[in-house]
């Protein structure tokens, strides 16, 4: 009894710390992107995902964002009015077009993240001691084990 009683209390102070990191989380990213200027939008998000899957279709694109393809197509429209992106034929469905970033779709993605990383630079040097850097150092290692788990994992 006793042991079930110490496995159950394990499992709530497991659910606690997760839900703690999940809102802990998603509040820092937020205030990352607020603070840095680099509000999450569709046209960013668009941009940051073709700059990590390379170049998909529209309906790929919608898919993975969970838009509407129509959705999908007046953000593409706009990016690609904007230089951010081209649409090229697709080699293995000559009816259909991939998505590419462009030079400044890549260069609009990558001063995107420098701003943000500024941002935590300055934040971790103007408010965390060096001891609270290195406990912050060593947890980041474990939080990308976490992320790098497989879907489902």
């Amino acid at each position: 009894m006793a042991n079930q009683n110490q496995a159950v209390r394990a499992a709530s102070e497991v659910a606690v710390l997760a839900d703690d990191l999940r809102d802990v989380i998603g509040k820092f990213v937020r205030s990352v992107r607020g603070k840095a200027g680099t509000p999450s939008d569709a046209h960013g998000e668009t941009l940051a995902f073709l700059e990590r899957a390379g170049p998909v279709s529209i309906a790929a694109l919608a898919d993975a964002r969970g838009v509407k393809h129509q959705s999908m197509r007046l953000v593409t429209a706009r990016l690609e009015a904007e230089g951010l992106i081209d649409l090229l034929s697709d080699p293995k469905d000559k009816r259909g077009y991939l998505i590419h970033l462009t030079k400044a779709g890549l260069q609009e993605t990558a001063a995107a993240r420098r701003a943000r990383a500024q941002w935590i630079a300055e934040a971790l040097a103007t408010t965390l001691s060096v001891d609270e850097m290195k406990i912050l150092r060593q947890a980041v290692p474990l939080l990308k084990k976490i992320a790098d788990l497989p879907q489902g994992g």
